[in-house]
């Protein structure tokens, strides 16, 4: 079997069987194809189900010194890995060739978040006397309390909003559902959006149940979030780098300040693995240093 072949029939696997998005397959299918370019590089005429350990290590040191990043590497190394336990899946292997390869160690970056009193500060200075004012108040109070990504925003359907008791249902990565709460605010604000600005729009065909329209009645697009906030930033004068996502940040990380339960933070915002979420601690470990340094005698 070739590695087009193959190649092809982890796609579809990936399509049909993950229910992976568009963008996700070809991801996956980068990583098979640059070990695939390395090899043919190399002159290594190797079949994908004669591939050794040595050749990925060989792969991986060989993309190490282009200067690929660490977290791109294990990024491509889990690619590979997923292509290989498919094949053992499949029966076609037996042996896994990634199992002894051990993914580069990565310094987490830790996100960007927004203290309460940020929140406060951006959210006071939308113009709400203006229609796209008081939809942005709606999005963003939405964004920060429950959680979202920015897909999921402008995916949000009226369908999916169950006011009564204060829950959205939500398509996340690799099209799972989710239930997640929403807080009072962000209903009460979505209410008056709907009410008394969505209401009056002529929506186009197609948006009839998308929550967040922009004035010519479409569905808003992921720029046109990033620009409403990078714009309100400016307002404000705030010198971090604020995007849809330091929302998600915040929500996530003023929660476990709150001493929320880590699998319950994990499950509103939808991650696979604990590890994910666990990103957001880091907070909770600087509170912890910052008591010891003030209060401890031998600190």
């Amino acid at each position: 079997m070739t590695w087009s072949v193959c190649i092809k029939q982890f796609e579809e696997y990936l399509q049909l069987e993950k229910s992976l998005a568009g963008n996700s397959v070809e991801a996956y299918r980068r990583d098979i194809r640059k070990l695939h370019e390395f090899l043919d590089l190399k002159g290594y005429p190797i079949h994908p189900l004669d591939i050794k350990s040595e050749q990925i290590q060989e792969f991986l040191e060989w993309v190490n010194e282009l200067g690929m990043t660490p977290h791109s590497q294990a990024r491509t190394l889990s690619g590979i890995r997923a292509f290989y336990k498919f094949l053992i899946m499949e029966d076609m292997l037996h042996a896994d060739p990634t199992e002894t390869i051990e993914a580069p160690k990565l310094d987490r970056k830790l996100p960007d978040t927004l203290n309460v009193e940020e929140i406060e500060i951006l959210f006071n200075a939308i113009d709400v006397s203006t229609p796209e004012g008081t939809r942005n108040k709606a999005m963003l109070e939405t964004l920060y309390s429950s959680g979202l990504r920015v897909s999921e925003l402008t995916e949000l359907k009226i369908s999916n909003f169950y006011e009564a008791m204060g829950f959205l249902k939500v398509t996340g990565k690799g099209n799972k559902e989710r239930l997640v709460p929403i807080g009072r605010d962000a209903i009460k604000y979505i209410r008056i959006y709907l009410d008394s600005i969505r209401s009056h729009l002529v929506i186009k065909k197609g948006n009839e149940d998308i929550i967040f329209l922009n004035r010519r009645g479409a569905k808003l697009t992921r720029v046109m979030v990033f620009t409403i906030i990078k714009d309100l930033v400016r307002k404000v004068g705030f010198t971090k780098q604020i995007s849809p996502h330091t929302f998600r940040h915040s929500f996530a990380t003023h929660l476990i300040e709150g001493g929320a339960d880590l699998r319950a933070v994990q499950e509103m915002l939808g991650h696979e693995s604990i590890t994910t979420t666990e990103i957001y601690t880091h907070l909770d470990r600087d509170y912890l240093k910052q008591i010891i340094q003030e209060y401890h005698p031998r600190s």
